[in-house]
Protein backbone atom coordinates (compact mmCIF):
# COMPACT_ATOMS: atom_id res chain seq x y z
CA UNK A 1 0.00 0.00 0.00
CA UNK A 2 1.52 3.40 -0.91
CA UNK A 3 2.76 5.70 1.84
CA UNK A 4 -0.19 8.54 2.70
CA UNK A 5 0.34 11.64 4.60
CA UNK A 6 -1.64 11.59 7.99
CA UNK A 7 -2.27 14.95 9.80
CA UNK A 8 -1.32 15.29 12.93
CA UNK A 9 -5.10 14.62 14.63
CA UNK A 10 -5.86 11.65 12.45
CA UNK A 11 -2.17 10.18 14.25
CA UNK A 12 -3.08 10.90 17.60
CA UNK A 13 -6.60 9.05 17.39
CA UNK A 14 -4.45 6.36 15.37
CA UNK A 15 -2.16 5.87 18.20
CA UNK A 16 -5.30 6.41 21.30
CA UNK A 17 -4.49 5.69 24.33
CA UNK A 18 -8.10 4.89 26.26
CA UNK A 19 -6.88 3.58 30.03
CA UNK A 20 -4.09 4.02 32.68
CA UNK A 21 -1.92 1.64 33.60
CA UNK A 22 -1.31 1.15 37.38
CA UNK A 23 0.14 3.87 38.87
CA UNK A 24 1.23 7.48 38.46
CA UNK A 25 1.55 10.57 40.34
CA UNK A 26 -1.60 10.26 43.14
CA UNK A 27 -3.23 13.39 44.03
CA UNK A 28 -2.61 14.53 47.55
CA UNK A 29 0.47 15.95 49.19
CA UNK A 30 3.64 14.50 51.22
CA UNK A 31 5.65 16.67 53.78
CA UNK A 32 8.44 18.33 52.56
CA UNK A 33 10.97 17.14 55.08
CA UNK A 34 9.70 13.37 54.40
CA UNK A 35 10.11 13.77 50.67
CA UNK A 36 7.33 10.83 50.09
CA UNK A 37 7.17 9.97 46.25
CA UNK A 38 4.05 10.51 44.78
CA UNK A 39 4.44 7.82 42.46
CA UNK A 40 3.18 4.51 43.75
CA UNK A 41 1.80 0.94 43.21
CA UNK A 42 4.10 0.80 39.89
CA UNK A 43 2.97 -2.73 39.53
CA UNK A 44 4.34 -6.29 40.41
CA UNK A 45 6.86 -6.95 37.32
CA UNK A 46 8.36 -3.04 37.45
CA UNK A 47 11.70 -2.62 38.02
CA UNK A 48 13.92 0.38 38.87
CA UNK A 49 17.15 1.28 37.86
CA UNK A 50 19.82 2.40 40.43
CA UNK A 51 18.41 6.27 40.04
CA UNK A 52 14.64 4.70 40.97
CA UNK A 53 13.41 5.02 37.16
CA UNK A 54 11.07 2.59 35.90
CA UNK A 55 13.20 0.44 32.98
CA UNK A 56 12.06 0.70 29.81
CA UNK A 57 9.28 3.50 30.76
CA UNK A 58 9.80 7.00 29.28
CA UNK A 59 12.07 8.96 31.91
CA UNK A 60 9.22 11.29 33.16
CA UNK A 61 6.20 10.85 35.41
CA UNK A 62 2.99 13.12 34.67
CA UNK A 63 3.23 16.00 37.07
CA UNK A 64 -0.42 15.27 37.90
CA UNK A 65 -2.58 12.32 37.98
CA UNK A 66 -3.97 13.04 35.07
CA UNK A 67 -2.66 11.98 31.56
CA UNK A 68 -5.01 14.35 29.13
CA UNK A 69 -3.67 16.76 27.23
CA UNK A 70 -5.68 19.46 27.14
CA UNK A 71 -3.55 21.61 24.94
CA UNK A 72 -0.85 20.02 22.59
CA UNK A 73 2.86 21.58 22.30
CA UNK A 74 2.77 23.93 18.79
CA UNK A 75 6.20 24.31 18.10
CA UNK A 76 6.96 28.24 16.93
CA UNK A 77 8.42 29.18 13.56
CA UNK A 78 11.07 30.56 15.30
CA UNK A 79 12.00 31.87 19.02
CA UNK A 80 9.82 34.82 19.08
CA UNK A 81 7.15 33.75 16.93
CA UNK A 82 3.74 32.56 18.18
CA UNK A 83 3.24 28.83 19.39
CA UNK A 84 2.40 26.78 22.54
CA UNK A 85 6.04 26.15 23.93
CA UNK A 86 4.56 22.95 26.14
CA UNK A 87 1.53 21.48 27.09
CA UNK A 88 -1.60 21.85 29.09
CA UNK A 89 -2.69 19.38 31.32
CA UNK A 90 -6.56 19.78 32.82
CA UNK A 91 -5.89 19.78 37.13
CA UNK A 92 -8.17 21.03 39.59
CA UNK A 93 -7.06 23.86 41.59
CA UNK A 94 -5.56 22.47 44.69
CA UNK A 95 -4.08 19.29 42.54
CA UNK A 96 -0.68 18.18 44.18
CA UNK A 97 2.16 18.73 41.23
CA UNK A 98 5.05 16.14 41.23
CA UNK A 99 8.60 16.32 39.75
CA UNK A 100 8.69 14.92 36.51
CA UNK A 101 12.38 13.48 37.27
CA UNK A 102 14.83 14.13 39.40
CA UNK A 103 17.04 17.58 39.65
CA UNK A 104 17.82 20.90 41.62
CA UNK A 105 15.04 23.32 41.95
CA UNK A 106 16.67 26.41 40.04
CA UNK A 107 13.58 28.79 40.13
CA UNK A 108 10.52 29.09 42.26
CA UNK A 109 8.32 31.94 42.32
CA UNK A 110 6.09 34.58 40.41
CA UNK A 111 7.07 35.32 36.74
CA UNK A 112 4.10 38.03 35.56
CA UNK A 113 1.80 37.14 38.30
CA UNK A 114 1.78 32.98 38.24
CA UNK A 115 3.78 31.00 40.41
CA UNK A 116 6.09 28.59 38.85
CA UNK A 117 8.86 26.10 39.13
CA UNK A 118 11.72 25.28 37.23
CA UNK A 119 14.24 21.50 37.69
CA UNK A 120 17.33 21.12 35.76
CA UNK A 121 17.25 17.72 35.38
CA UNK A 122 21.22 17.59 34.49
CA UNK A 123 22.74 17.11 30.40
CA UNK A 124 21.13 20.36 29.25
CA UNK A 125 17.61 18.89 30.04
CA UNK A 126 14.73 21.49 32.01
CA UNK A 127 11.33 21.22 33.28
CA UNK A 128 8.93 23.78 34.29
CA UNK A 129 5.59 23.85 35.64
CA UNK A 130 3.69 26.82 35.33
CA UNK A 131 0.15 28.15 36.99
CA UNK A 132 1.40 26.18 40.60
CA UNK A 133 1.81 27.47 43.94
CA UNK A 134 5.22 26.46 45.04
CA UNK A 135 6.59 24.01 48.18
CA UNK A 136 9.77 24.01 47.27
CA UNK A 137 12.50 26.44 46.89
CA UNK A 138 15.39 27.72 44.28
CA UNK A 139 18.81 25.08 45.43
CA UNK A 140 16.29 22.19 46.99
CA UNK A 141 16.95 19.06 45.14
CA UNK A 142 13.89 17.32 44.27
CA UNK A 143 13.58 13.24 43.27
CA UNK A 144 11.07 12.26 40.55
CA UNK A 145 7.46 12.08 42.01
CA UNK A 146 8.14 14.45 45.06
CA UNK A 147 5.27 17.35 45.15
CA UNK A 148 6.54 20.28 44.10
CA UNK A 149 3.60 22.46 45.08
CA UNK A 150 -0.49 22.95 43.84
CA UNK A 151 -2.04 23.74 41.02
CA UNK A 152 -3.13 27.33 40.94
CA UNK A 153 -4.90 30.12 38.48
CA UNK A 154 -2.88 31.40 35.83
CA UNK A 155 -2.00 29.77 32.43
CA UNK A 156 -5.69 28.65 31.92
CA UNK A 157 -9.05 30.40 32.31
CA UNK A 158 -9.83 29.70 36.36
CA UNK A 159 -13.43 27.66 35.06
CA UNK A 160 -10.96 25.62 33.36
CA UNK A 161 -7.48 25.21 35.19
CA UNK A 162 -4.67 23.59 34.32
CA UNK A 163 -1.31 23.00 34.26
CA UNK A 164 1.38 23.83 31.71
CA UNK A 165 4.40 21.51 31.69
CA UNK A 166 7.14 23.10 29.58
CA UNK A 167 10.98 21.23 28.54
CA UNK A 168 13.92 22.97 27.64
CA UNK A 169 16.92 21.28 26.02
CA UNK A 170 20.19 23.03 25.79
CA UNK A 171 18.24 26.74 26.68
CA UNK A 172 15.96 25.74 23.91
CA UNK A 173 11.95 24.83 24.33
CA UNK A 174 10.87 21.13 23.00
CA UNK A 175 8.31 19.06 23.28
CA UNK A 176 7.61 17.93 26.52
CA UNK A 177 5.85 14.79 25.06
CA UNK A 178 8.67 12.34 24.56
CA UNK A 179 9.23 12.33 28.11
CA UNK A 180 6.29 11.17 28.84
CA UNK A 181 4.53 8.00 29.58
CA UNK A 182 1.73 7.94 26.69
CA UNK A 183 -0.99 10.36 27.06
CA UNK A 184 -4.80 9.05 27.37
CA UNK A 185 -6.60 10.95 24.99
CA UNK A 186 -10.19 11.69 25.15
CA UNK A 187 -12.29 8.84 23.67
CA UNK A 188 -14.95 10.29 21.25
CA UNK A 189 -18.21 8.44 22.13
CA UNK A 190 -21.01 8.82 19.76
CA UNK A 191 -24.07 11.32 20.78
CA UNK A 192 -26.51 8.61 21.44
CA UNK A 193 -24.05 7.35 24.35
CA UNK A 194 -24.20 10.77 26.27
CA UNK A 195 -28.24 11.76 25.58
CA UNK A 196 -29.67 8.69 27.27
Amino acid sequence: MPFRHTSPAMAALTLLVVSLPAGGPVAGSSPRAEATPLVTDLGADASRDDAGHVAGDAPWVWPTGSRVVGRPWEAPADDYAAGHRGIDVPAQLGTTVAAVDDGTVTFAGQVAGRGVVTIDHGGGLRSTVDSVVPSVATGDTVAQGEALGTVSVGHCPAADPCLHLGARLDDRYVDPTPYLPAAAWPVLLPESAWTG
